[in-house]
């Protein structure tokens, strides 16, 4: 069966960790959207392994590696990643495809995102600066450069007609250190000469792998409540993180998807501007951070930290269409002894149990608070759900009753094996007897 994986969440949810678990279970994994803002972290016998474009099941040696064309490549941060990975004794080899379809971020992207977020003053986004944005409205605008036509970097081709006016608009908006479009165009002729022996038709490349019986895993970047159309607008990614980004990002049919499976926190987090309903401040914030680690990968920022909204995970499980729950980081609550969960939010005097589409209504919602009990045995390395305290057992039921779904993993800590695969039939029917 093929399955898609995706955050349930503002992102940050465990994905990459998730990832790396099933993947020796699949042939393929494909990454459909995003860019090098995400940063899916994996830990394998103590060794940390931060991923920004490549997917997680390149740790694996018989997995092949698809990056999508609704993800927007950087190729200097695809190179060092590929690089860093060498150095960590993962050879990419002939495992990776690149889309020549998937759009490039270039050097004038960057300047131009600093540039809106600096514009926007308090009203600020809270982007991590790279160039996404920008790479993304380009192609929109039909302005964009996508990895294919690189193939031709000569100065009176095509391609260097669009880098030369996409480059005088940039210096137009930007004064001072003007960019100078020939030398853009050279490096850019330096990256095809390292990039050309993977890209590929991957929409083909694809299909013959379901053709030939080869299993795909289907790996989404950031989080439902980021996505462009359907997150918390404007705080949100320039993407489609969530389910449908895997068909337009990667060029398969809806069919192609047999089973999704979000991943969401036992708690939640959100990094940059927007709202969060259930954000903790002070101690209590703290704690959480701090026990949880909660520091961007891909920036280092502090994320803003609370807890479980089941409104908004409702809202995420129907967008989706989810099939099952990864719970991550349900150790991160050792040791506290009430927990509270948010079962709907109070505006005005009124209950709201459905999760708004305006973020302006979404940020004056107050939450409404169950307290569950906590636990006061460790689960970090759990490695068997009779290994957790029964009050870690019924938080878990609870969330799965909230959210109207069936959690079938459960995360105990950030390596590989902290893990636990629940007995579920949905689990046996994604991985089967290899299990």
């Amino acid at each position: 069966m093929n399955l898609a994986v995706l955050g349930a969440q503002w992102g940050d949810e465990g994905k990459g960790k998730i990832v790396d678990l099933l993947a020796p279970r699949f042939g393929v994994v494909a990454r459909y959207q995003g860019g090098h803002n995400a940063g899916h972290t994996v830990y394998v016998s103590g060794q940390k392994f931060v991923l920004h474009l490549i997917p997680s099941g390149i740790l694996h040696s018989g997995t092949t590696c698809i990056i999508g064309n609704g993800v927007v490549i950087d190729p200097n941060a695809l190179m060092t990643e590929i690089e860093m990975l060498a150095a960590l004794g993962i050879e990419v080899g002939q495992r990776l495809r690149i889309s020549d379809k998937a759009h490039v971020i270039m050097p004038y992207h960057r300047d131009l995102e600093l540039l809106a977020e600096a514009r926007r003053g308090e009203r600020k986004i809270g982007t991590t600066s790279r160039g996404i944005g920008p790479a993304y409205e380009d192609k929109i605008g039909r302005r964009g450069i996508r990895i294919g036509d690189l193939a031709d970097c000569s100065l009176t081709g095509p391609l260097a007609g669009v880098v030369k006016e996409n480059v005088a608009a940039r210096n137009r908006l930007i004064s001072g250190a003007e960019m100078d479009w020939q030398a853009v165009l050279g490096r850019l002729a330096a990256s095809w000469d390292r990039l050309q022996p993977w890209v590929t038709d991957v929409s083909l490349a694809l299909a013959e792998a379901r053709e030939a019986g080869r299993a795909i895993l289907f790996e989404g970047a950031q989080g439902a409540l980021l996505d462009i159309d359907h997150g918390t607008f404007p705080y949100v990614t320039s993407s489609n993180a969530t389910i449908g980004g895997v068909c337009t990002g990667l060029g398969v049919p809806p069919r192609a998807i047999d089973g999704v499976l979000g991943v969401v926190k036992a708690y939640t987090t959100r990094v940059g501007e927007g709202p969060l309903p259930t954000e903790l401040t002070g101690e209590a914030g703290e704690r959480l951070r701090e026990s949880g680690q909660e520091y961007g990968a891909s920036t280092g920022r502090p994320r803003r930290c609370g807890w479980f909204d089941a409104v908004a995970m409702r809202y995420a499980v129907r967008l989706n269409g989810l099939d099952a729950l990864a719970i991550s980081k349900l150790d991160v609550l050792d040791d506290l002894d009430e927990i509270c969960v948010c079962t709907a939010y109070r505006r005005e005097g009124k209950l709201l149990h459905d999760f708004p589409a305006d973020s302006g209504v979404l940020a004056s919602c107050e939450p409404v608070y169950e307290t569950l009990p906590g636990w006061s045995s460790p689960t970090q390395g759990a490695q068997r759900e009779t290994d957790l305290p029964s009050e870690a057992r019924a938080y878990v039921a609870r969330l799965e009753e909230l959210a109207g779904a069936p959690a079938v993993i459960l995360s105990t800590g950030s390596d590989r094996v902290d893990t636990i695969l629940r007995d579920h039939a949905i689990l046996e029917d994604w991985i089967g007897s290899s299990r």
